[in-house]
């Protein structure tokens, strides 16, 4: 069954009722299977049941009256949202990738607004930013009871792009409630998972490579193992060595593309030109991801929502919260695996796109190999479209991340969130932040409210991509720039719910007076 979103996101309204129908029964959302209607739009957080490889499980959405998980605004459209709250408890939804006001940024930790309380509703407008985003729960662990949906604003370049619109969301899934995980990783239970055990050297056939394997010596940068430069020098993950380092604080049940596992994944037909527009999102609530195209050569034409020069790739690092958007062509008579692997483990999600006709072969949940960290081999080949004007910062903070598996406990500058000491701009400031990651733990960095342009790893210097939310690797250092032109109260913290739930928070504060 076809959940995409045709070229030029055009499906008819009886098509995409249809689809809602058909998946309702399964407690599965249909992502992208409609436009929101100009004016408000209605969203509300349900409780749902999946069917898990053939177990019920429990799960949270976010949809529209149709059944559409998530929100796809068209060029020029604002963001008119009333979020409805059925979830029986109180809730609060953050717009990731947004930049409005701080008052509607949706989080209630901060003071600037209360959380939704079970049975009301809230109403949002703003001027949305373009792109890749998504949406996602702010408030306790809910986020990883699948909390989260697509937030994709197109623009008129979209529209005119020769290709197939599919948007896919990674999540991981655990039968358990996220409050039992969270306890055993607080009592130390947990404290020995997710290292590298798993790995082991790369084998010959393509199919099982471990990232960076796949297409070695094709163009630059494609041909290196993580750990490994684009020049082909070690990086620090490389010196750290990955034998030492903690990958994932959970074994979780399951890992999804759009709600379902390899053992039914989902499939996209594509039309006979067969140039498909990927836009990838990592829900994943403490889970990263290689994604590998196998033999398909991808094209990176954004990341976070913000266009970058065209590169090529094969193996895409996509870090908890982060986008990438890619476009992939599936010749004719062939089906094409998009797979992402799991960082740190064997398994497997993904799923597959598949011209008219063309047969599409069973597909293993394992890899034959760990896949390893994420490195910043792809990432220092971006270069955004648009970079930001070169001028000196005006102020500089450095954020000191560290933290144990056990004791689980996960600091910024040596405090918590309740102990935080916020970072003080002011506005109209050039502002340079350098995470340095004093841990065996990756951390994917957050800022709400900006974005920020990576101008460097590791003391190399670069014009990189704007995101949103950077990869921190064990021991490493990544520094961001970005210019202070959203006053307000803002939240800056790691992507991994757990790290954030432990502590591994702070606040930016200016105001637009100053």
């Amino acid at each position: 069954m076809s959940m995409m979103l045709q070229r030029r996101g055009l499906l008819t309204a009886s098509a995409a009722l249809a689809t809602s129908a058909a998946l309702a029964g399964l407690g599965m959302l249909p992502f992208g299977a409609a436009h929101a209607a100009a004016g408000s739009v209605k969203l509300t957080a349900v409780r749902r049941v999946l069917d898990v490889n053939g177990k019920a499980g429990n799960a949270y959405g976010l949809q529209q009256a149709n059944g559409t998980a998530g929100l796809f605004l068209d060029p020029d459209q604002r963001f008119q949202v009333e979020l409805a709250n059925a979830l029986g408890e109180d809730t609060i939804i953050h717009w990731h990738g947004q930049t409005p006001p701080a008052a509607q940024d949706g989080v209630a930790m901060l003071g600037l607004e209360t959380l939704i309380a079970a049975g009301t509703s809230r109403s949002y407008e703003f001027a949305p930013r373009a792109g890749t985003h998504w949406m996602h729960a702010h408030q306790g662990l809910q986020e990883v009871q699948l909390l989260s949906a697509p937030l994709v604003v197109r623009t008129k370049a979209d529209l005119q792009l020769d290709a197939q619109d599919v948007t896919v969301l990674f999540a991981d899934f655990s039968f358990r409630a996220p409050e039992e995980l969270y306890k055993d990783l607080a009592n130390g239970v947990m404290a020995d998972m997710g290292g590298m055990a798993s790995a082991a050297p790369p084998p010959a056939k393509a199919a099982d490579a471990m990232p960076g394997m796949s297409g070695m010596g094709k163009m630059a940068g494609m041909g290196k193992m993580a750990g490994m430069a684009a020049d082909g020098t070690q990086t620090n993950m490389g010196r750290v060595g990955m034998d030492k380092v903690d990958l994932n604080d959970i074994d979780y049940d399951a890992y999804l593309a759009n709600d379902r596992t390899l053992a039914d994944p989902f499939v996209v037909r594509t039309e006979r030109a067969g140039r498909v527009r990927l836009r990838l999102i990592n829900a994943g609530a403490s889970t990263a991801f290689w994604i590998d195209t196998g033999e398909a050569d991808a094209t990176v034409i954004a990341v976070d929502g913000t266009p970058v020069k065209p590169t090529l790739a094969r193996m895409l690092p996509l870090a908890e919260a982060q986008r990438i958007d890619i476009i992939v062509h599936v010749p004719a008579g062939t089906a094409v695996p998009i797979l992402a692997r799991r960082v740190g483990g064997r398994e497997l999600t993904g799923f597959v796109l598949a011209a008219p006709g063309a047969p599409i072969k069973k597909l293993s949940s394992f890899a034959k190999y760990g896949a390893p960290p994420l490195d910043h081999s792809l990432e220092q080949r971006l270069t955004a479209v648009a970079p930001l004007a070169a001028r000196p910062a005006d102020v500089r903070y450095t954020l000191a991340m560290t933290g144990t598996m056990n004791p689980y406990v996960w600091l910024i500058n040596g405090s918590n969130f309740a102990n935080r000491t916020p970072l003080r701009v002011k506005r109209g400031q050039r502002v340079e932040l350098d995470f340095d990651n004093r841990t065996l733990m990756p951390h994917p960095m957050h800022l709400h409210g900006h974005c920020f342009q990576v101008i460097g790893v590791d003391g190399v210097k670069l014009n990189g991509a704007v995101r949103d939310t950077i990869e921190v690797p064990p021991m490493g250092r990544v520094s961001i720039a970005f210019d202070a032109d959203n006053p307000g109260s803002w939240l800056l913290h790691c992507h991994n719910a757990f790290h954030m739930q432990s502590g591994m928070a702070t606040e930016m504060i200016y105001d637009a007076s100053t």
